[in-house]
């Protein structure tokens, strides 16, 4: 599973309001927020639904794994897809850390990322309700 995915009743910015209150409960944030559906409408005319992606990123989890491996920096943060179901519902998709530790052998990335793995899963199911 290369994400964890939520299904909120709440309209989209309403929906990542919570979900930064969430992320910052668990010493998480939003470091970047792209809106996919402005760059498609300004890029190539093509419509489509409100679709945002964020970088998550724990500045802590962050240091540990650029310490262990500064390479592994090509594949932080984690990204976040938000879209709007439709009918006032919201999907937010979490990357799974796991993603990044498959690609490496080193102990404490993947002890660091295990953490970031159990922070993000306790989002999700909060948002999940």
């Amino acid at each position: 599973m290369y994400a964890f995915t939520a299904d909120v009743a709440l309209p989209m910015d309403q929906a990542i309001a919570r979900l930064k209150e969430l992320l910052m409960a668990e010493k998480l944030g939003v470091v970047s927020e792209v809106d996919v559906q402005a760059i498609m409408k300004a890029k190539l005319d093509h419509d489509m639904p409100a679709y945002k992606m964020l970088g998550v990123c724990g500045p802590g989890h962050a240091k540990r794994v650029l310490k262990a491996d500064a390479n592994l920096g090509a594949m932080l943060p984690c990204g976040c897809a938000v879209f709007d179901l439709g009918g006032g519902k919201t999907r937010i998709a979490l990357q799974n850390p796991d993603t990044v530790a498959a690609v490496t052998d080193n102990a404490a990335v993947k002890a660091t990322l295990a953490e970031a793995r159990a922070a993000l899963e306790r989002v999700a199911q909060q948002l999940a309700g």
